[in-house]
């Protein structure tokens, strides 16, 4: 009898990146890598490349463990995931990140923009106005996070631009007010790197934030492409002012295969030698929003794709030291390390995966060095420093041990490599987006996974009952 030229691993439902309707769909193994096969009536046959490191993607599944729930639910199960958001008692995981975005006015318009913001007046191929959001519905935003998760462990403020927001500093206040533990500010870096006032004002709101800053490549080629514009001099400027305040900065690297890709390694080199970047977020395109000069079949990068990169590229980690995130290992990895007299010590390597995933909240691991035997407790927070009220990273995302390390140790020593990738209409797979733990607050309050709010629910473009009902 013929033998099939792959072999199949598991069932799930997926959708038709045409036209958004669920459908069945398996996972297979051909050619040393992973795909998602699925059919739509209409469309007929997909084929998605999903990762091209086997071993790595099977020992995300050894990373899962039971989710943490969120105080209450929003929204009742009626159509089945992903057509209930809000979030619905059959989501399996509470936030761990919640963006609000608090406008949906930009001073770029970038080619690559997952909300389709940007600087006209109005969304194109509509009247719809891009608005500033009142204090009003933002504290609405806000108060929803605080009632489902108690004290959130990281809000962004997003949007759009968020420091062209006319009431920037009034919706600081406003977010300091609320027992949140640690805020971010996710921006293009333009107003940071054009006023030093705006940046000494921004760092009295420290420790506790963190700014979240676009940084996606040295070349003018990738920045045209990317962003419409040549940001070398506003990024080298939004740096130097970041550093000169000391406000800690986390650079975010959207990742389009074969533009920018090889840039990995220098953009970590270049972090390290900050002293205000804490860390280096990879994230590859998302299909949604505006995707000018995007092509799927192209240009998607899958995280497996992103980790060999890192791993070529820079000479600081190894393979055991990018680990899947447990909340949501299909799509986030993560390398911690310290930066001590000028090396680098990677840590996440040091720790049993096995512990990892058996661990209770609040457990504490020691490693067996006896250099790393006192507060790893504050270092590993996703604060300012270490006196600072912001969580755990175990705590924030679900994962990592508290660990010790010496006296004198503070934030600044800390760096951390993350991949996050997003879900789109490609490589959805309802199993996967059961456990996102990134979300967003619906402008009505309810709180949707980021995967699903740009597929669905963030224009109201695509009725979420009309493809509810046919997918069924």
């Amino acid at each position: 009898m013929p033998t099939r030229p792959y072999l199949f691993y598991a069932l799930t439902n997926s959708v038709c990146s045409k036209c958004l309707v669920k459908v069945e769909a398996k996972i297979i193994f051909q050619d040393e890598s992973v795909y998602l096969v699925k059919h739509c009536p209409t469309h007929g046959r997909e084929e998605v490349l999903i990762a091209d490191d086997i071993p790595y993607y099977k020992q995300c599944q050894d990373f899962i463990k039971p989710g943490e729930m969120p105080l209450k639910f929003n929204t009742p199960i009626k159509y089945g995931c992903p057509y209930d958001c809000g979030l619905c008692p059959d989501h399996e995981q509470h936030s761990c990140l919640t963006l609000i975005e608090v406008t949906d006015r930009c001073n770029l318009s970038c080619p690559i923009c997952y909300a389709d913001s940007g600087v006209q007046d109005t969304f194109p191929g509509s009247h719809q106005p891009r608005r500033h959001r009142s204090l009003g519905q933002i504290e609405m935003m806000l108060d929803a996070v605080v009632a489902n998760e108690g004290e959130p462990q990281v809000i962004q403020l997003s949007g759009g631009e968020p420091t062209i927001h006319p009431e920037f500093f009034e919706i600081m206040d406003l977010a300091k007010s609320k027992p949140i533990q640690h805020l971010m500010i996710n921006t293009n870096g333009v107003r940071i790197a054009k006023d030093r006032k705006f940046c000494d004002r921004l760092s009295q709101y420290m420790p506790g934030i963190e700014v979240y800053l676009q940084f996606d490549s040295f070349s003018e080629t990738a920045l045209l492409e990317l962003r419409g514009a040549d940001l070398r001099d506003v990024r080298e400027n939004a740096i130097a002012n970041l550093n000169e305040f000391n406000i800690s900065t986390t650079l975010v690297v959207t990742l389009k295969k074969g533009l920018n890709d090889q840039e990995i390694g220098k953009i970590i080199d270049y972090a390290l030698q900050q002293k205000c970047v804490r860390g280096v977020t990879f994230q590859p395109i998302q299909a949604a929003g505006r995707l000018e000069g995007f092509e799927a079949k192209r240009d998607r990068y899958t995280l497996t794709e992103v980790r060999r990169s890192i791993l070529e590229q820079s000479p600081y980690f190894k393979p055991e030291d990018i680990i899947p995130v447990p909340c949501h290992p299909d799509c986030l990895a993560m390398a911690y390390a310290l930066k001590l007299n000028g090396k680098v010590i990677p840590l996440t390597g040091l720790i049993d995966p096995s512990k990892l995933v058996e661990i209770a909240p609040n457990s504490v691991i020691y490693e067996q060095e006896e250099d790393f035997k006192s507060k790893l407790f504050e270092l590993f927070s996703t604060s300012h420093s270490p006196v600072s009220s912001a969580t755990s990273l175990k705590q924030l995302l679900c994962c990592l041990p508290m660990v010790s390390v010496p006296e004198g140790m503070t934030y600044e020593n800390v760096f951390r490599v993350m991949i996050v990738q997003f879900l789109d209409p490609y490589n959805f797979d309802v199993r996967s987006v059961k456990r996102s733990c990134i979300h967003i607050v619906h402008p009505d309050g309810r709180i949707i996974p980021f995967d699903t709010f740009n597929m669905y629910y963030r224009d109201g473009s695509v009725s979420v009952e009309s493809v509810g009902s046919v997918g069924r």
